[in-house]
């Protein structure tokens, strides 16, 4: 993860999503895009309440040492909250409503919804963390007959692949067979694409993530 460099006003700062920000510095780092990530708690993603002011707070801080501040974030569960201080204080944040749509594009995640409503997704983070950041928070580990209450409408799990390595399909078969739903695997790509340059233009990434962050960090 790149190190903030408060000298430097050229960089710029991406307040990331937990659950992106290594994703995010990795294809920034293999891109050669000077960006400073600042990840907020990925657990937010259960306080969605709580995305908005969160990078509002982070924006204000790093307002006076950065020339240009890019979110990390989809709309997240935030219901246009996040739009709003994004529009307010002159920002711009990944597209899409949640960061499936970010890897693997709306028109996917429209696709697997609209062919079966009761789709579960996972992207490789959830996959390796489930335990910790569903199954311990939703207090499954405590109360394993709550599982139908939060699960019941469920009908299968959908594991957004953009690493398909062994450790993480075994993550993801664990994930599924804990919720007692098969799981089906979508290849989403690569997070960079061959080639990396230095600009962020509109061809600098191909697909996904990497195309959404060039797009965030083109110049305004």
């Amino acid at each position: 993860m790149s190190s903030p460099s408060p000298s430097d006003d050229a960089r710029i700062a991406i307040i990331a999503c937990g659950a992106l920000s290594v994703d995010i510095s990795m294809i920034c780092e293999q891109q050669g895009w000077a960006v400073d990530i600042h990840p907020l708690p990925p657990l937010l993603h259960n306080r969605p309440e709580q995305i908005a002011p969160s990078v509002e707070a982070q924006v204000a801080e790093l307002a006076p040492r950065y020339e240009r501040i890019a979110i990390g974030y989809a709309d997240c569960g935030t219901y246009g909250a996040l739009d709003e201080v994004c529009e307010r204080l002159g920002v711009v944040r990944l597209p899409g409503s949640h960061c499936y749509d970010v890897y693997a594009g709306a028109d996917v995640i429209t696709e697997l919804s609209a062919a079966e409503p009761g789709t579960y997704f996972l992207t490789d983070f959830l996959a390796a963390g489930f335990e910790r950041l569903v199954w311990r928070e939703l207090g499954l580990d405590r109360h394993p007959e709550l599982l139908p209450d939060y699960f019941r409408h469920y009908t299968r799990v959908v594991w957004l692949a953009t690493r398909r390595t062994p450790d993480l399909e075994r993550a993801a078969t664990r994930a599924a067979e804990r919720l007692g739903l098969p799981l089906q695997i979508r290849d989403v790509g690569g997070l960079a694409a061959a080639g990396a340059g230095n600009g962020a233009g509109p061809d600098a990434g191909a697909g996904g993530l990497t195309a959404a962050l060039a797009t965030l960090l083109q110049p305004r």
